[in-house]
């Protein structure tokens, strides 16, 4: 691990998956408690977005990379 590694705690994976399941856990739980129907897996789409996604754009930010246009 280099000095850019330690200092930048977006270059840690379990950090990143775990801010990433940790807003898609929210998102369900608000999803089974408050929603039904369609409005539910809409939900449910977006929490399991949210653990594929994230990740990738947090590395990103870490790693300082540009953004896509």
């Amino acid at each position: 691990m280099d000095e850019h590694e330690s200092q930048n705690p977006l270059l840690n994976p379990v950090l990143r998956y775990g801010m990433a399941t940790t807003s898609a856990a929210v998102v369900l739980v608000i999803a089974f408690l408050f929603l039904d129907g369609t409005a539910r897996l809409v939900a449910v789409g977006i929490a399991v977005l949210e653990v594929l996604v994230t990740p990738m754009i947090l590395k990103r930010a870490g790693e300082g990379a540009p953004a896509e246009t």
